[in-house]
């Protein structure tokens, strides 16, 4: 079975996260299962949750993170991760108390079988920022733990202020995290597709009522870009590794099942880069097609193509054994 991408959604009270989940619920396509922290109140709209979302577990008694490693979390998980739901993702909107890595870190170890890792969304209110989250010396820990922090409420900040706030937001995360992808947006307007597979150009399911609608009539500032390569023949699984850990510039995700090349036979593996996580496992033949798809925000998309070309081409006749041991090492990982 496909195991359920499982997405961390983060941030400081009021920085804007049930607006960016309610948004992410609307995704038409796409069938989500939801792990509410009602730290306080449960302030997911419950219209949306009750309309969009099969089932929805709601963990009571505190913050998600502070409870135990095999306790409430777990417990969620289990049920949203039943094969009969055939949810596309469950995201878990930790309070606002919450410590992202902790929480990625309850995610990561979770004892469901049937879960990944999916990212961890941490959502920052541009205007308030540095006076309740980034207000020390060093760059908060929280940053280390994101693969896609969403810079919210531009707007707040004047025109002419915006420019200089966003690259001190990203100058700062990027002391702690190198490697983590930012985006700047207002009203939670991301594409979903940067999160999780929404299959936006189908129509949404008779179950999902509140998909066609937006709040504010609005569309999301900024789209992804997707770049989509076939695979023909068993490839090379060290430039397959190289890929993975070195993704084109500005690519988020990176899915797909891929033919490696192992000495006279073939080994089939799904893989899902999302952020700097990589995940990898066993795939069985089966009739869907072969290939990998990156996304990300402002690619290259030629170079894009071009990289995933290089890597998808056949193998050469004796691919070398350490590319093998690279990718069991992920694979070993993974489980």
């Amino acid at each position: 079975m496909p195991q359920l991408p499982v997405i961390a959604l983060t941030g400081h009270l009021g920085a804007g996260k049930t607006t960016l989940l309610n948004r992410l619920l609307r995704a038409p396509g796409a069938r989500l299962g939801v792990v509410v922290n009602d730290f306080g109140a449960i302030n997911v709209d419950a219209g949306l949750v009750m309309g969009q979302v099969d089932e929805a577990e709601a963990i009571s008694g505190g913050c998600v993170c502070c409870l135990p490693d095999a306790g409430g979390l777990d417990a969620a998980l289990e049920k949203l991760a039943q094969p009969r739901l055939r949810l596309d993702a469950v995201i878990v909107e930790a309070s606002g108390v919450a410590d992202p890595p902790t929480l990625a870190r309850l995610i990561r170890f979770s004892e469901v079988d049937r879960i990944r890792p999916g990212g961890v969304v941490d959502v920052i209110d541009a205007a308030e920022h540095f006076e309740t989250v980034d207000t020390g010396v060093l760059p908060p820990e929280r940053y280390a733990a994101a693969t896609l922090i969403v810079v919210n409420k531009t707007d707040r900040i004047p025109g002419e202020e915006r420019d200089a706030v966003r690259r001190r937001i990203v100058e700062r995360v990027r002391e702690r995290n190198p490697l983590a992808h930012v985006v700047a947006t207002e009203h939670g307007r991301i594409d979903p597709a940067l999160v999780f597979d929404a299959a936006a150009e189908q129509a949404a399911q008779p179950e999902l009522p509140f998909a066609e609608a937006d709040g504010d009539g609005g569309a999301p500032h900024v789209h992804a870009d997707a770049v989509s390569v076939g695979a023909d023949a068993p490839i090379d699984p060290g430039l397959l590794v190289d890929l993975l850990e070195e993704p084109p510039e500005g690519v988020y995700r990176l899915k797909g099942v891929v033919p490696v090349a192992a000495g006279s036979r073939t080994r089939r593996y799904a893989v899902n880069l999302v952020g700097r996580q990589i995940h990898v496992v066993p795939h069985t033949a089966g009739a869907g097609a072969e290939g990998l798809v990156a996304i990300g925000m402002h690619l290259d998309v030629p170079a894009v193509r071009r990289r995933l070309e290089e890597v998808l081409g056949p193998a050469p006749e004796h691919p070398g054994a350490d590319g093998l041991r690279r990718l069991a090492r992920y694979r070993r990982l993974s489980a």
